[in-house]
């Protein structure tokens, strides 16, 4: 498979070389591949999108000249051809050798599941060395997929992400420089999903036991805001005094808002300072928030 650049993107063909289990609901995919000396990344919470094969397919079929007309001629594909592409964070990246590691949510995959899983999640827990993907990445280290960006004078880092947000957030924490004060809230499904990111800042995080991917909303309160665990945990907590903090929010896109409106709204963060990416929306799959152009 041949590739084509398209500054600061460009396409990595990549093949697996190890996986590992780091939880019941969470997947380690090792790739390698002989353009990754190409990737270039500040790391944090870098995105990039990962196209699979399908069934049958040994490798995924894309479109590999990155024009104007990229995404309408990958759409144009059948849907039983045309890979399957998902957005995933970069958990880590080492040299020498070149290799990129990328953590997946299992759900869906354990025996009698009520949600079945989707494309990424089955592909993920049957990957094995040498299995292909293509991976649209960063060919330039500080490029506009990086979104933790916390301005210079910060003097307190707040956090919070669900299970999908996990790597990304883990990966912002070890970027962290020693002395930084972070207080995080992080929601897994189970207590054997809990990491330990090793990091050099001075950090608090609270670790959510939901117990179900997705943690289910618990009513609404008398605004009209869902409730739901990490709302009620972030509300009670008492932060460290700060007079510039920056906040990071990432994950569920209805709880990522209720988040976003209590650090401004409750907690008078200027909104300016508070950045919120929603990895996912509940109900609704990738294809069909692409189509709604969200």
């Amino acid at each position: 498979m041949t590739t084509a650049v398209a500054a600061p993107f460009r396409f990595f063909s990549l093949r697996v070389v190890r996986t590992r289990r780091l939880g019941p609901s969470l997947a380690r995919v090792t790739f390698t591949g002989p353009d990754l000396h190409a990737f270039h990344s500040h790391g944090r919470d870098q995105s990039l999108s990962l196209f699979l094969p399908r069934p049958g397919q040994s490798e995924p079929v894309v479109p590999l000249d990155l024009d104007d007309t990229w995404r309408q001629r990958w759409n144009a594909l059948p849907e039983d051809v045309r890979a399957v592409m998902r957005s995933y964070t970069l958990r880590a990246q080492r040299h020498d050798p070149d290799e990129i590691d990328i953590d997946f949510v299992l759900h869906g995959v354990e025996p009698g599941a009520p949600t079945p899983a989707g494309p990424a999640s089955r592909w993920a827990a049957d990957a094995a060395p040498g299995d292909r993907v293509l991976l649209l990445g960063p060919a330039v280290a500080d490029n506009h997929a990086i979104r933790f960006r916390p301005p210079e004078d910060t003097d307190l880092v707040l956090m919070w992400g669900d299970q999908t947000a996990l790597p990304a957030a883990c990966a912002v924490l070890e970027s962290l420089p020693a002395g930084t004060r972070a207080r995080v809230w992080l929601e897994v499904p189970d207590p054997a999903d809990i990491q330990r990111p090793a990091t050099a800042a001075d950090v608090r995080i609270d670790w959510i036991v939901t117990g179900t991917h997705p943690a289910p909303h618990d009513g609404r309160d008398d605004t009209g805001t869902p409730r739901f665990p990490a709302l009620d945990a972030v509300r009670a907590a008492e932060l460290p005094a700060a007079a510039r903090p920056y906040v990071w929010i990432a994950g569920e896109a209805g709880r990522m808002k209720a988040l976003r409106r209590h650090f401004v709204g409750e907690r008078g963060i200027d909104r300016r300072r508070v950045t919120f990416v929603g990895y996912w929306r509940q109900g609704l799959s990738e294809e069909q928030l692409r189509a709604r152009g969200e």
